[in-house]
């Protein structure tokens, strides 16, 4: 809540009412008494006290008039927000490979999903959506503002939900589809797969060729360690899964091209610090513009003012009436 005046040069008009008080006081008319007791009667601090009253109040009455017609007002300040915002499909694998637990003590895919929610809280304005890819690629959440909805997909984000694979190809381009209807200029995809396309009818490089074409940039990232790394190869009696050390193969190659083709960069992860960063570089990357308008509404208050100096006025005229009011 602010306060002011709409006219703050009119409170100079305030300066001017103690010269006018006292040109009024030594101008006063005199009047003659018969009688000297009579004019000491008068003369008591009492009644000249009262007699000077209505100067007194026909002065504050001019302040208050004056104060009133500087516009005094309150106002409440407000931002209006103009963000474009930035079109963004994370694009994660779910594929069984993701199991592996080289990212101790948590497997991939765990630290894959804290992450990728870490990068969406870390977001104000922008449309995002999330697709999930194995051996085929599903649209888990369509490009929203409700972020809450992408938080709960993530959440429930689980290997087996998809037929096993790594549909890169596919992946791509079932995350371009719902990118190239977004309006504004900025579309922006990030791709984190721990393995090589081996799945899918659909050529991961001409995918990435059709994206450039919507202006669509890719940022990719290879997640996993680099040699060997525990990865599932069969589930147990008891349920779980039974872990073998197996080398590890990420078609870097082709992430790197990927990322070249459109415009955009290839990150290695191969632990979980790793991947924390690379997210916060691409949130620094991809940084939405946004213009801040602040502007106050206000709301005059004159009106208790004015009201204010017809009491005075009122006063005065009531005092004018009487003998205290007259007699000096």
């Amino acid at each position: 809540m602010t306060a002011g005046f709409e006219n703050p040069w009119a409170l100079l008009l305030l300066l001017a009412l103690p010269i006018w008080h006292l040109y009024r006081r030594r101008h006063r008319r005199a009047l003659l008494f018969s009688r000297a007791s009579v004019a000491g009667a008068l003369g008591a601090r009492g009644t000249m006290a009262l007699a000077r009253m209505p100067d007194w109040l026909r002065t504050a009455a001019l302040a208050v008039l004056i104060i009133a017609l500087a516009g005094p007002r309150t106002g409440q300040s407000m931002s209006e927000i103009e963000a474009e915002g930035i079109a963004i499909a994370l694009v994660v694998d779910i594929s069984t490979s993701m199991l592996a637990e080289d990212f101790h003590p948590r497997n991939r895919l765990a630290v894959a999903k804290e992450e990728v929610a870490k990068f969406v809280r870390g977001r104000e304005y922008d449309r995002i959506g999330l697709v999930a890819f194995a051996g085929e690629a599903l649209t888990q959440v369509p490009l929203t503002i409700d972020y809450a909805v992408i938080f709960r997909a993530l959440e429930q984000l689980q290997t087996g939900m998809l037929e096993d694979g790594t549909a890169i190809g596919t992946a791509i381009a079932t995350a371009a589809n719902r990118l190239r209807r977004s309006p504004g200029e900025s579309r922006v995809m990030i791709l984190m797969t721990d393995g090589e396309n081996n799945r899918g009818q659909i050529d991961p490089r001409t995918a990435a060729r059709a994206a450039a074409a919507y202006d669509i940039r890719i940022y990719t990232i290879g997640v996993g360690s680099e040699g060997v790394a525990p990865i599932p190869i069969a589930r147990g009696m008891f349920g779980g899964y039974q872990y073998a050390n197996l080398p590890v193969h990420i078609d870097e190659e082709l992430l790197e091209e990927i990322a070249a083709t459109t415009d955009g960069q290839y990150f290695r992860a191969t632990n979980e610090a790793a991947l924390d960063s690379i997210y916060r570089r691409i949130d620094e990357l991809e940084k939405t513009a946004v213009e801040v308008r602040t502007y106050t509404d206000y709301t005059p208050r004159h009106l208790p003012f004015v009201f204010l100096a017809a009491l005075l006025l009122v006063g005065e005229w009531g005092l004018l009436a009487t003998r205290w009011g007259r007699v000096p």
